[in-house]
């Protein structure tokens, strides 16, 4: 584990030198192509980073070219303020809980972001070219007297320096009762989902006046209450699928053609509990923090405290692949507990061809892990590699027997740095990091050897 994974090297990173909390990342996206990546923080700030492809000549393939490009800031602007519930009394946060891009139709972009109560539609837009020559309007603007004008003459487009426009095109409120916690663009590119604690709404992106509830788990009795919904996402292909997740560590995956109430749901996908390994900490670290489709929507990918699992649409009696991400902090769940570590909720995605998923972890640790051998590898996202080109070291938690150089003890591990938020190209091997306040890109040429931890 002590050796280089020559092939990724840091394509570009994004460094602040003093936290405030406004400036920790709460949520990270590519769009449909990987040109344009988005991150939100937790002040309500939407950051757009936009990939400049660069000719690089191939040393090796003289007069072949390939393509290599950073990513660099598009464009920045406040998604959401802070606001306050006068009939709860209750202060609502601008932190950004989701990004989701839209399928693009024109030249124009448009993603969905939300806090924990209201969802907005921004249209991003570029500009170069500016209209002059009206007939009752001077060059600033002012109207013109009618009386002096005495011809007319034809506006005309001139060229002026590129110009990043985002404007708010709808906003979706009152909508939910509780936190949102999850927003999914349907496959028909025209409805979206959002979920809270207790309900699932289907919005149409055109009317932002009221939803629709597809699912509402919330008992007569709040005292009944004994699981909340904890992520939700529409099925890649088929618009009438959705899955969700919940703290008591199941999923549900519903078809809207069976019931436009899905309150019952198609499948259920639970792993049976061993009764001999249960605990205080049981349902805790069982809770569901993230679900993804894989893309070919054969797969479900899933994240819990400790674990990372795939499960197959056609087989609900468990899942078919588990991937232990720190199976070390188990003897730590006390400690874990009393710093509320225990509550993180860690994301988890797919690579492009489904073959690879990634996870964070703490000590600004993420782990990948190769479907087809299961071996997992460890690597870290912090500022001594933060060169460009520099190349990325993999890295091992010291659990015991022989120590080796640069392993790191579970004892030394920094719980305040942790990978909870990532993204993955569509359709290369780059990978965005979020770490706490700090954006890190990497790129992977060829795929490194996944080992064993």
């Amino acid at each position: 584990m002590g050796e280089d994974v020559e092939s990724t090297k840091i394509n570009h990173t994004f460094l602040r030198d003093y936290v405030t909390e406004a400036d920790v990342i709460s949520t990270v996206e590519f769009n449909q192509t990987g040109d344009l990546l988005a991150t939100g923080d937790k002040g309500g700030r939407v950051v757009i980073f936009q990939r400049e492809i660069e000719p690089k000549w191939d040393s090796e393939e003289v007069g072949e070219m390939g393509d290599s490009g950073e990513y660099n800031v598009y464009s920045t602007f406040q998604s959401h303020e802070p606001d306050f519930d006068y009939l709860k009394s209750l202060e609502i946060e601008e932190k950004i809980n989701k990004i989701r891009w839209l399928p693009q139709q024109n030249a124009a972009h448009f993603l969905l972001s939300t806090n924990d109560k209201t969802i907005k539609l921004w249209k991003v837009s570029e500009r170069d070219k500016r209209p002059e020559g009206y007939n009752l309007k001077d060059n600033e603007g002012r109207l013109k007297d009618v009386s002096t004008i005495t011809s007319l003459q034809v506006p005309v487009l001139k060229h002026t320096d590129l110009m990043v426009e985002v404007r708010p095109r709808r906003v979706f409120s009152n909508g939910h009762t509780y936190h949102v916690n999850s927003i999914s663009v349907n496959s028909d590119g025209e409805t979206y989902l959002s979920a809270d604690d207790l309900r699932i709404n289907m919005w149409h992106l055109g009317i932002t006046d009221r939803s629709f509830n597809i699912v509402d788990i919330k008992p007569a009795n709040m005292e009944d209450l004994t699981e909340v919904i904890t992520a939700a996402e529409f099925h890649p292909h088929h618009c009438h699928l959705f899955v969700y997740s919940s703290s008591k560590g199941t999923l549900r995956l519903c078809d809207m053609r069976a019931s436009a109430l899905c309150d019952q749901h198609t499948k259920l996908f639970e792993e049976p509990e061993d009764p001999g390994s249960r605990s205080f900490f049981s349902e805790i670290i069982s809770s569901v923090s993230d679900v993804k489709f894989s893309h070919n929507g054969r797969y479900l990918l899933t994240r819990d405290y400790l674990t990372a699992k795939v499960w197959d649409l056609n087989m609900d009696k468990g899942p078919v692949e588990t991937y232990q991400v720190h199976e070390y902090l188990r003897s730590k769940l006390c400690s874990l507990y009393e710093n509320d570590c225990i509550f993180d909720k860690f994301e988890c995605v797919w690579n492009s061809s489904d073959s690879v998923i990634m996870t964070g972890a703490y000590n600004s640790f993420f782990r990948m892990f190769d479907r087809e051998t299961g071996r997992g590898v460890t690597l870290e996202a912090w500022r001594e590699s933060s060169k460009p080109r520099a190349v990325l070291r993999t890295r091992r938690v010291y659990t015991g027997g022989k120590r080796r150089r640069g392993d790191v003890g579970v004892d030394s591990l920094d719980f305040t740095k942790k990978i909870l938020h990532m993204a993955w190209h569509p359709s290369e091997n780059i990978i965005a990091i979020a770490a706490t306040n700090n954006l890190y890109i990497f790129q992977d040429r060829v795929r490194p050897e996944l080992q064993t931890q």
